[in-house]
């Protein structure tokens, strides 16, 4: 799903006339899991977890559209089985939305999207010896906010939602598997550039 969603974002962007503009974003992320996953071993959870996220985002030409990609350096979320940390593992969270901007005559930008997400994992530790990729739908909302005396610069705020229940297997009763259902919530803040 994920690999569809960049092919029609990189056709869309090459069908347009370039006559829009890029915009670079630098943001700090809290991504909050809204789930917790009951198994016959007990209670299993992902925990909270900070990070930096850049993205990247295209607006084509001079309608309220644009594709957004946000990037990450990569996480690393604990997992918890009855309140007890027993694994952590790395991953990678990319995210491309197809983007609504609420264009008005105001400084101040709302924004919807709606796209795909991914979790890419590795670096498996603790009785989780596989934690399986995982795809998803992702929806966005937030604003930009550009002050009076700034001429590229803005500041913005946005909630993600993503989709996510990866398959992880324990090394324990009998390499035990279950999907892991995290469905998080990702709340960032930070600055855009426009150029």
């Amino acid at each position: 799903m994920l690999k569809q969603a960049a092919i029609i974002a990189l056709l869309g962007i090459s069908s347009a006339s370039f006559a829009g503009g890029w915009q670079l974003k630098l943001g700090g992320s809290v991504l909050a899991p809204t789930q917790d996953t009951t198994t016959p071993l007990g209670v299993v959870k992902a925990d909270h977890e900070i990070n930096f996220t850049p993205s990247v985002e295209y607006f084509f030409g001079d309608t309220p559209f644009s594709a957004e990609l946000l990037l990450a350096t990569p996480f690393n979320q604990e997992v918890t089985l009855n309140g007890t940390k027993v694994a952590k593992v790395k991953h990678l969270p990319p995210t491309i939305t197809a983007k609504y901007n609420f264009k008005n005559s105001t400084r101040f930008t709302p924004y919807v999207g709606i796209g795909a997400t991914a979790l890419i994992t590795w670096d498996e530790s603790g009785v989780a010896d596989k934690v399986k990729n995982d795809f998803g739908v992702a929806g966005q909302l937030g604003f930009n906010y550009q002050p009076a005396d700034a001429k590229n610069w803005g500041v913005y705020f946005d909630v993600r939602y993503a989709d996510l229940s990866p398959e992880v297997r324990l090394n324990v009763a009998n390499n035990y598997t279950f999907d892991l259902d995290i469905d998080p919530i990702v709340y960032t803040i930070g600055y855009s550039y426009k150029f």
